[in-house]
């Protein structure tokens, strides 16, 4: 039997800096507590993906922001489902950082710090290639 699969989309954002956005997911979550993400989620259906990336970046963080390009996929097979991930690079374009009931703290990062962090798990071998997708 084949498992349902989703598809969810990511956005690194970054400021001015050089610095990628991460905010950490609250310990109240069902999935991933106490580790760090990217902003971003689900894609409802019917939904372009683009505009349910600055839909969830504005639920989750309070900010405007830009789609700059796409820096890769990941997919993940979890026990009861598929994800696509379709990561995308994007700038802020207005507003400060205000989290969620969802997340309970975040941080601007290097993009050799994020390694570092508790990160997601999906996530860990896209961060680690991270440094070869930015021009």
């Amino acid at each position: 039997m084949s498992k349902p699969q989703t598809l969810s989309v990511k956005v690194l954002i970054r400021d001015r800096q050089g610095r990628y956005l991460l905010i950490k997911r609250s310990m109240s979550s069902k999935a991933n507590a106490g580790k760090w993400d990217f902003p971003g989620g689900k894609v409802d259906p019917g939904e372009d993906f683009e505009e349910a990336l600055i839909r969830e970046v504005a639920e989750e963080t309070g900010l405007t922001i830009s789609l700059h390009r796409q820096m890769g996929k990941i997919k993940a097979e979890l026990a009861h489902k598929i994800i696509t991930y379709v990561m995308m690079e994007g700038r802020v374009e207005s507003g400060q950082v205000l989290l969620s009931s969802e997340h309970d703290e975040y941080a601007w990062v290097k993009d050799a710090e994020i390694c570092s962090m508790n990160l997601v798990e999906q996530f860990r071998v896209f961060a680690e290639g991270l440094g070869n997708k930015i021009k």
